[in-house]
């Protein structure tokens, strides 16, 4: 009996990029077309889902905070949130540095085309209206999650996490299978525009770009983490990476838990630190993510002769911290989380959609590993503030 290969997320996007490009070369219009018929459809379910997507994965995401242990649930989230934040700040500052050295005046100039009209345009479209904006959905999945918290509602949790598992579904058996196809119209669709070695040069350059910020960012987060918590910033750093492998393979905080537990345990971190800040980071800890993100969409808007600015960013980096938690428990969840966002404070269509989720798939291993290495660093400083408080947890 033959084995049968089965392929994961990333290498299916590879794959319909590259096919995307060169089935453009020779296949017709209209064929073309049909594609791009495909993908406003796709694109409109998208805008249609996105607003529940954020409701049913912010909410039930913030009410579970509630099971924590008090201030130290508090002060867990606020230096999650702190260095997930001061990661988007880090990315958007050194994207804005970095690209236009990478990318030349020329190549400007022949990306900006991409903002033309394109003769390719779709056959007929389905509107697919949302329910609510993506600010109501978002404004009501903080008072509900919070509210919920609070009060230890069991009947309105239950609710929750019953909605965020048709969610899940929704996302795992309709979304994430289909965006292989999504991506596949988009570079066909640039492709036949004649864009398409614009983009793969934009692709590489960021790329690399990211990967340099990652290796600075998780120095950086050992290197505070050291001199509070008083130990070897490089040795733990060093032990951490038995979980920043394990995160590669996996691509997903939740499912390396375990070893992020075992090696931050190695660093000295007490049992009861580790056991309640490494679970909670796994969900609200998104350094690598936000990097990833505001890297990617930073460059897509250069350039497409978008403004980057810090005003246009700033909001939009403070409300991303926020969308994103929980959504590391579901593949592709921090990109899915951060599409209404795009869409709504960035200005993004559906290809520039499209092309963030293909550029983000391609380093998804590494956000997530940068993730969990992370963790570890904030498990060490959660450890030297209760050491030195002697609370019982």
């Amino acid at each position: 009996m033959k084995r049968i290969i089965k392929l994961s997320l990333l290498p299916k996007v590879i794959i319909a990029i590259i096919l995307g490009s060169l089935f453009s070369l020779f296949l017709p219009d209209f064929v073309v077309r049909i594609f791009v018929t495909i993908n406003g459809i796709f694109s409109n379910f998208l805008s249609f889902i996105i607003p529940l997507l954020i409701l049913g994965l912010v909410a039930p995401g913030i009410a579970d905070m509630g099971k924590g242990a008090g201030r130290m649930l508090l002060f867990t989230a606020l230096i999650a949130y702190g260095s997930t934040i001061a990661a988007g700040f880090f990315s958007f500052f050194t994207t804005q540095f970095s690209l236009p050295l990478l990318l030349d005046v020329e190549s400007l100039d022949i990306s900006s085309q991409l903002n033309g009209q394109s003769i390719l345009s779709t056959f007929f479209e389905i509107d697919m209206p949302p329910l609510m904006s993506v600010t109501t959905s978002l404004i009501l999945a903080m008072v509900l999650g919070l509210g919920v918290s609070i009060i230890q509602g069991e009947s309105f949790k239950a609710l929750f996490n019953e909605f965020r598992s048709v969610i899940i579904l929704i996302i795992n058996s309709v979304i994430i299978p289909f965006l292989p196809i999504y991506i596949f119209g988009i570079f066909l669709k640039i492709g036949a525009d004649g864009e398409v070695i614009t983009i793969f040069s934009l692709f590489f350059k960021v790329i690399v770009i990211i990967f340099i910020m990652h290796i600075l960012l998780l120095m950086t987060q050992f290197l505070i983490a050291g001199y509070v918590a008083k130990v070897n910033p490089f040795k733990s750093f060093k032990n951490m990476l038995p979980a920043y492998m394990t995160a590669l393979g996996t691509q997903s905080s939740a499912a390396t838990i375990p070893v992020t537990l075992k090696q931050v345990k190695i660093n000295g971190v007490k049992d009861m630190v580790a056991d309640f800040v490494v679970p909670l980071c796994a969900t609200i800890h998104l350094s690598g993510s936000i990097l990833k993100i505001v890297a990617c969409a930073y460059a897509i808007m250069f350039i497409f002769g978008m403004d980057c600015s810090l005003s246009i960013f700033l909001g939009f980096i403070l409300m991303l911290g926020i969308t994103m938690v929980a959504a590391p428990g579901v593949p592709g969840g921090a990109i899915m989380a951060a599409v209404a966002l795009l869409q709504s404070m960035l200005g993004f269509d559906s290809n520039q959609v499209g092309m963030m989720i293909a550029l983000y798939i391609t380093m998804d291993s590494f956000g997530t590993a940068c993730n969990v290495t992370g963790d570890g660093a904030i498990a060490l400083i959660m450890n030297k503030i209760y050491t030195n408080k002697d609370e019982s947890i």
